[in-house]
């Protein structure tokens, strides 16, 4: 863990340029340092092409929603710090688009209570 999630609109499939932000995001989560482990960070794009922004009448309106999916037991301050760092990041990724088209950005964070099952040899690489 993390794993992020990306949908977004197919409205921002050639100006969004998300394989760009998914690396942006991985690297944000890098940088800090040891909250999370970087063989567990999965980031992923889903385009989505079934979807109604507000009353649907703005054909070109476009969204970007995050999914950041966590295990529990990171300080709080630690957890917000980080995520205020992803989430600049998206803001700053989708800056000039924001100027030029209507764009909602979110993202939440889900931080898992019980127990998560997993298998992972990418950590070693990392050890």
């Amino acid at each position: 863990m993390p794993h992020v999630i990306v949908e977004y609109t197919n409205n921002l499939r050639s100006e969004g340029n998300i394989p760009n932000l998914l690396q942006k995001i991985n690297e944000t989560l890098i940088e800090q340092g040891d909250v999370f482990p970087i063989g567990g960070i999965r980031s992923r794009a889903i385009e989505l092409s079934n979807y109604v922004v507000a009353d649907g009448t703005g054909a070109d309106d476009a969204f970007v929603h995050v999914s950041l999916k966590i295990g529990a037991g990171r300080d709080e301050a630690v957890l917000k710090h980080a995520c205020d760092q992803v989430f600049a990041q998206i803001e700053n990724h989708f800056s000039e688009l924001f100027q030029s088209r209507y764009l909602a950005l979110s993202m939440e964070v889900e931080e898992f209570q019980k127990a998560t099952y997993k298998k992972n040899n990418i950590h070693t690489r990392y050890k």
